[in-house]
């Protein structure tokens, strides 16, 4: 029998290499890509121990980092300026001298005191009897006042410096007229204003809502605008008169700063949390791991011996931004089950709830850093 060769056609050849590519892309996507969306549905979980950490609750606010001292001084006694040996800007030393008067008159004036005193003393060295002894002892008397007020007239042509700090005001030069009324300051602008510079404060405003929340002595974290970690301090002084001007009713709060103070500069911006609740080795896991069912009971997973998730019951307390107290049912160091992806429909996957920010501050618990919530104390 003779056989027929038939050629094929290139459209032929065309049509057949396309099924034979759908088919073997139906093969893979059976065989690879469709168990791997099969494997897809299994949500992803990793485990986190529980672990220790210190929770605490606080009430926020801003305000201006100040010197805590600040004084203004001027001469008391009358006269004419001699020397100002300072100058603004300097740093000065608790009782360096910043400016003298003039004290020939003051001189006079306390050498005639003193020749008062002793006529006086004469007269009652002399006297006899009792009126005429009480009455030489009266003179004794505003003798030696007038010597004690001519005295301190003489210290006082020496201004000092009350307190060590930095001069931001020098209103005084040398030639001056102090005390008559002539000279070049008022009766409300200083001769001379000293800022220490070892003590700082802050003042912030609490609400009404708040304010009872605290009391002095409290401690505070303070962040300094531009600053990379906090400065620490306490609550000195909680105003009783509100500053409600805006028909917001607050009080006036100040924080002493009691840290590491090299640096600090007046007029900085500060943020402050001041913290009235620590609490310290509290048994925490984060919240996504925590279920709880209808009827109000609580329970983590945990990874059994066979390899399968067991539910665990626990008590849980407070929860405070991402983590939830355990008080039992754990111990430091169990690992729980925290699912971090959660499959959805259609064989795409979704993201599961991101950990939420705000609430009490803690530190040192799973899930990263302290978490600070601003303006107002963390609910539970």
């Amino acid at each position: 029998m003779q056989h027929v060769w038939r050629r094929t056609t290139p459209l032929t050849r065309t049509v057949t290499a396309v099924v034979l590519v759908a088919l073997v892309a139906a093969g893979i996507w059976w065989f690879g890509i469709r168990d791997a969306s099969a494997a897809s549905t299994e949500p992803i979980t990793r485990t986190v121990a529980a672990s220790l950490t210190t929770l605490q609750k606080s009430v926020g606010g801003s305000g201006t980092l100040t010197p805590s001292v600040q004084q203004d001084v001027s001469f008391e006694v009358s006269g004419t300026v001699t020397a100002v040996p300072v100058a603004v800007g300097q740093t000065v030393a608790a009782g360096q001298t910043l400016a003298t008067v003039d004290t020939l008159q003051l001189t006079a004036d306390l050498l005639q005191a003193k020749a008062t005193l002793a006529d006086a003393r004469a007269k009652l060295a002399d006297a006899s009897g009792t009126a005429q002894v009480a009455a030489a002892q009266a003179q004794v008397d505003v003798a030696q006042s007038g010597v004690d007020t001519a005295q301190a007239a003489m210290d006082d042509a020496t201004l000092t410096a009350p307190v060590a700090g930095l001069l931001t005001a020098v209103n005084l030069e040398a030639g001056d007229a102090v005390g008559s009324g002539d000279g070049p300051t008022t009766d409300t602008e200083a001769q001379f204003t000293v800022v220490g510079t070892d003590a700082w404060q802050v003042e912030v405003t609490v609400s009404d809502a708040d304010v009872a929340l605290i009391e002095a002595g409290d401690q505070a974290e303070v962040t300094l605008d531009g600053a990379t970690a906090p400065v620490f301090g306490t609550i000195s002084e909680i105003g009783l008169l509100s500053t409600g001007d805006t028909g917001v009713v607050a009080y006036p709060v100040t924080v002493a700063i009691t840290g590491d103070q090299d640096g600090l500069h007046d007029g900085v911006a500060a943020e402050v949390e001041l913290v009235y609740e620590r609490r310290t080795d509290v048994l925490t896991v984060p919240s996504l791991a925590v279920t709880t069912a209808e009827d109000g009971t609580t329970t983590v997973q945990q990874t059994g011996a066979d390899g399968e998730l067991v539910d665990v019951p626990v008590t849980t307390g407070e929860t405070s931004g991402n983590v939830t107290e355990i008080t039992d049912g754990l111990v430091e160091g169990d690992e729980v089950v925290l699912a971090v992806f959660t499959p959805g429909t259609g064989g795409s996957g979704r993201q599961g709830p991101q950990l939420p920010e705000g609430g009490m501050v803690f530190e040192g618990g799973p899930g990263g850093g302290p978490q600070n919530q601003q303006g107002g104390p963390a609910d539970g």
